[in-house]
């Protein structure tokens, strides 16, 4: 049967990889396969309408996108039979989502891809993947666009930084101690418009990780509030699992709730608990996107790595979820990173983070904020050095920038002005430095945490709380908006991200900078 590569499965090893040997013929792996979506031509024209700021085609309920751009059935009926050829299992499968989940062992699916999956070992363990790409029948080139999930290897990172039990040298120096904020406080430094969330629903994607109730219960009760509405959503046998470490993954769901909870405590908020790998990441966001039952109008999203650790059919088929999103006016929040201009890549040049990087997707950067108490002093760029992390920003190499980003420019710390060709990173901004963080508490202890984790869920509170004013629909993909209100954010004029300088206007360390929450609700 003639077999032709799959454009953009290209694998390469991760850096420092030894061969252990072939994978274990008898291994049983679960394997999301994506397929084509329907009236592709249809969906594209729509959401370039909202990015172009033109809503008159209105917004698709769950149940529409699914009959007009969901998986063709007889694109299902061919992968069933390939599947059954090669003994495969179909475990799952989702119109709207377009993805169909087959089981089977390493031997199977060896052959069923043309691959040899082996088993490596590097500085963080040991994963199963491949090199090169995979290969398809013939008869499926332009049907199935992603096959994920052959290849285990750990996909993205949290991005929090707990504060450090000592002082140590800033890139940007500082002289005033730290201090820490409640998410309540910060909420009220930015002016947020008044609202609790009541009647509406926050998606948080955790790829790993989990939270007792029991310490919830105390955090709330310490702010004054009850505990939030919590569910806690299995992908891909994804659990809530908390490890008992707070430096680890528990740090990122404590946060990501405590943070939506505080500022809006009547927001019903769903956890999406999925593997962290290149499947377990998509299936959690298009099962998100998708779910008619909680109906979520706002996606936090606090994990990602540097496009360069992403596959193209990866990195693909995540913005073709953001595109869905947008056409059900859902707002997709993502933060930026924590290795500044580098994107902890330590080769290469300047690496931005994805999925912020999605045009479909608004990338939250971070700041330093110095207040009163009641008012704002000063806000910086958020930079600790290369040990202590500061705000992901820079320019894609993957997307090329979308026209709502007009002629804005990037200035490179030498002085350097580079027009912007590719998609910038980050959109906006918000406060991310441990030194100025956040109250929290994780795994029975409280603490100080920071890191633009905390400017994702902070942006999808602030927009759950517009969405419980509005009287039709959610704001939904809302960059094009922003970028034609730059005067509701407050523009960071200071600091550097490494590569990136503050400059007035977006700039490649803050984007258009925090938000004035009382002049943004209007606008939006």
């Amino acid at each position: 049967m003639d077999a032709v590569p799959l454009a953009g499965s290209e694998r390469s090893a991760l850096p420092n990889a030894q061969v252990l040997g072939p994978a274990d013929p008898a291994e049983r792996l679960e394997v999301s396969v994506i397929v084509r979506r329907r009236d592709d031509e249809g969906l594209r024209r729509r959401v370039a309408k909202l990015a172009a700021g033109d809503r008159s085609d209105g917004i698709l309920t769950r149940q529409q996108f699914a009959s007009q751009h969901g998986a063709d059935p007889n694109d299902f009926v061919a992968l069933r039979a390939f599947a059954l050829a090669h003994a495969l299992v179909v475990v799952q499968e989702s119109a709207p989502r377009r993805t169909m989940v087959l089981s089977g062992t390493v031997s199977q699916f060896n052959a069923a891809f043309g691959l040899q999956l082996q088993r490596w070992s590097h500085d963080g363990g040991t994963y199963r993947g491949h090199t090169g790409a995979i290969a398809l029948p013939a008869e499926f080139d332009g049907i199935i666009e992603a096959v994920l999930g052959l290849d285990n290897r750990p996909q993205a990172k949290p991005h929090f930084r707990i504060r450090r039990a000592t002082g140590h040298v800033r890139s940007i120096a500082k002289t005033a101690p730290p201090v820490s904020y409640t998410p309540i406080e910060v909420a009220s430094l930015y002016e947020f418009p008044t609202g609790d969330g009541a009647g509406q629903c926050v998606a948080l994607i955790e790829l790993g990780g989990g939270y007792r109730p029991a310490d919830l219960a105390t955090y709330f009760k310490g702010l004054g509030l009850s505990a939030p509405e919590i569910t806690a959503q299995s992908v891909d046998h994804g659990q809530n699992a908390p490890t008992g470490d707070p430096n680890g993954p528990d740090g990122e769901v404590m946060l990501d709730i405590e943070v939506v909870g505080a500022i809006a405590p009547k927001t019903r908020i769903v956890a999406y608990f999925a593997p962290n790998t290149d499947a377990g990441f998509l299936d959690a966001v298009t099962t998100a996107v998708h779910d008619s039952v909680h109906n979520s109008s706002v996606i936090s999203i606090s994990w990602g790595g540097a496009e360069s650790t992403w596959t193209a059919q990866a990195m693909t088929a995540m913005d073709e979820a953001f595109q869905a999103a947008a056409s059900l006016g859902i707002t997709v929040c993502v933060a930026s990173g924590d290795n500044g201009s580098s994107g902890g890549v330590t080769v290469g040049g300047d690496h931005v983070d994805f999925p912020a990087s999605s045009p479909h997707a608004l990338a939250c950067g971070g700041t330093s904020l110095r207040t009163n108490q009641t008012a704002i002093l000063s806000e910086v760029v958020w930079n600790d050095g290369a040990s202590g992390g500061a705000s992901g920003g820079g320019l894609s190499t993957f997307f090329v920038a979308p026209a709502w980003q007009g002629d804005d420019s990037a200035r490179h710390s030498d002085g350097e002005v580079v027009p912007l060709t590719q998609r910038g990173v980050p959109d906006v901004a918000g406060n991310a430095d441990p030194e100025t963080g956040y109250n929290v508490r994780i795994d029975g202890s409280d603490t100080v945490i920071g890191g633009t984790s905390a400017v994702a869920p902070l942006w999808a509170a602030l927009i759950a709380r517009i969405n419980q004013a509005r009287t039709h629909s959610a704001v939904g993909f809302l960059n094009p908006q922003l970028y034609q209100s730059a005067s509701a954010l407050r523009d960071i004029t200071q600091g550097n991200n490494g590569d990136f300088e503050a400059t007035p206007g977006w700039d490649a360390c803050t984007g258009l900078g925090s938000p004035i929450g009382a002049l943004l609700a209007p606008k939006l």
